[in-house]
């Protein structure tokens, strides 16, 4: 049997991305939770808060895609669910009827104003046992990591 040949820190590389990939389920299931009491996924709160960010122009469906934390590949049905809700309408483009662009609703745009609050604190409540300087690093160290 041929021998197995290990990087230097192999085994510490791989808990370290376990640790990354567990520490991230455990916030997405977490505020998944959360945000059901508002009848919202995150994936549906993110995009709110990209088409809070565009403005009342709104934002197409390409623009919402890049934007997204979790990329969902089917952002038409993303938005056929917020319109459901009444949360977004959208709208064609009068120089090119080709571009639809998905704007907040003022139900829309009050409920993600009203999040705001209560994400902030959920927040706290789940990253507050690091100190500032800890969440900094922590901050700088993910950032590097990705890059």
């Amino acid at each position: 049997m041929p021998s197995r040949r290990t990087t230097p820190n192999a085994n510490l590389y791989e808990k370290l991305c376990l640790a990354v990939l567990q520490s991230a389920e455990a916030l997405t299931t977490d505020l998944g939770n959360f945000l059901k009491t508002y009848d919202l996924t995150p994936v549906q709160y993110n995009a709110l808060r990209i088409l809070r960010g565009a403005g009342p122009d709104g934002a197409t469906c390409q623009t919402i895609a890049e934007r997204l934390i979790t990329r969902d590949p089917d952002v038409t049905r993303l938005l056929d669910r917020l319109e459901h809700k009444q949360l977004v309408i959208r709208r064609r483009e009068a120089m090119d009827r080709r571009v639809v662009k998905a704007i907040l609703t003022p139900d829309g745009l009050d409920l993600v104003n009203r999040l705001d609050q209560p994400v902030q604190a959920w927040h706290a409540e789940r990253l507050g046992r690091l100190s500032p300087a800890e969440c900094q690093s922590l901050l700088a160290l993910l950032e590097r990591m990705r890059t």
